[in-house]
């Protein structure tokens, strides 16, 4: 064991942040699916808790203080919406966007996919590739109808538990039709077949193929959708969503083994590719960064007519880093700790 080098891949989002570490034969080692619950410094500082643990355990014949667990991390990527956030206070050697990471990961379970389709707690995608590389792609992050989020209120109502839920469209003799166009309009129409009489399991079948119909109406218009086809995400889970696909677009869906963390699992793939062989040591802080205590802070930017809200990331009296401004004003000045002058 003593040598491993392992790359760290971390997917912050809305709903989810997800923690991957893969060796570099790009197999995964670890992982954690983590709520952010609103709070996605929290959610950071617990995953690299949980991986620092989980490590420690591998290692612990040959790791005897934090310096060498931090040795053994040879690359960080970092993705999702929080992506830039999880840079500063993990120290990111790659930051990219969903997209890119979800194409990466998808390729290494599946190298001939043509199409993926991804839906997380909050927004859905579709991505299209042509020989190997992203040729086309939408994202939906307006309506919430489909999402995870939404999946989950529902079946909370039902007083179903979400693991079953799917199972429940699967048992359907005559599904219903259910507006899928919009979340409020899909449980209005949810209620009002349910005081008509129809069976949950109808009901449910129903709102999956209205649902998959709105995520083809909106996403896939105009598009080729051939196979290979990868579902991923954490609604890859909902068996009734992926049985309205595969009756919707007459294909077999391929769902990865971690279909919930693929985004995190890409941008550690695409750590390693840069890492790899290279000389230069990584930006990686330490899993002692889980340790230090974060705040953020919101100032506004009169310096032109832009009025720029400018957020910042503070540790202790370190301003770490500043985005959010259109000029790079703030953003470009602060490559290092800088410290907080009193009063500011």
């Amino acid at each position: 064991m003593k040598g491993d080098t392992y790359y760290l891949g971390i997917d912050v989002g809305s709903v989810s942040t997800n923690f991957v570490v893969i060796n570099e034969n790009d197999v995964i080692l670890e992982k954690i699916y983590l709520k952010t619950n609103g709070q996605p410094i929290k959610a950071i500082c617990e995953g690299l808790e949980y991986i620092r643990c989980q490590l420690h355990k591998r290692n612990h014949e040959q790791i005897d203080n934090q310096s060498a667990l931090k040795s053994m991390i040879r690359g960080v990527g970092t993705t999702g919406s929080g992506r830039h956030l999880a840079a500063v206070i993990v120290g990111a050697d790659v930051i990219k966007n969903e997209i890119t990471a979800h194409a990466v990961a998808a390729q290494k379970v599946v190298p001939d996919v043509k199409t993926i389709l991804e839906i997380g707690g909050q927004d859905s995608k579709i991505i299209i590739l042509k020989n190997g590389i992203v040729y086309d792609f939408a994202m939906n992050t307006v309506c919430a109808a489909g999402t995870g989020s939404f999946l989950d209120r529902q079946a909370a109502r039902l007083g179903i538990p979400i693991n079953e839920f799917g199972k429940f469209a699967l048992r359907s003799k005559s599904p219903v039709r259910i507006a899928g166009r919009c979340a409020v309009f899909a449980e209005s129409d949810m209620i009002h077949k349910q005081q008509a009489g129809h069976s949950l399991e109808d009901i449910i079948c129903g709102l999956c193929e209205g649902l998959v119909r709105n995520y083809l109406n909106n996403l896939a218009k105009g598009k080729d959708i051939n196979p290979p086809i990868v579902f991923q995400g954490g609604v890859a889970a909902n068996v009734g969503i992926v049985a309205a696909f595969e009756k919707t677009l007459g294909q077999k869906i391929i769902i990865p083994e971690h279909y919930d963390v693929m985004g995190a699992y890409g941008a550690a793939i695409i750590a390693r590719e840069k890492m790899s062989g290279q000389q230069f040591e990584t930006n990686f802080r330490g899993f002692e960064a889980a340790d230090n205590v974060y705040s953020t802070k919101t100032i506004e930017c009169n310096g032109c007519s832009n009025i720029c809200e400018i957020i910042q990331i503070i540790s202790g009296k370190d301003i770490m880093a500043c985005w959010g401004d259109r000029c790079g004003k703030w953003s470009s000045a602060i490559l290092k700790y800088e410290r907080i002058e009193a009063g500011s």
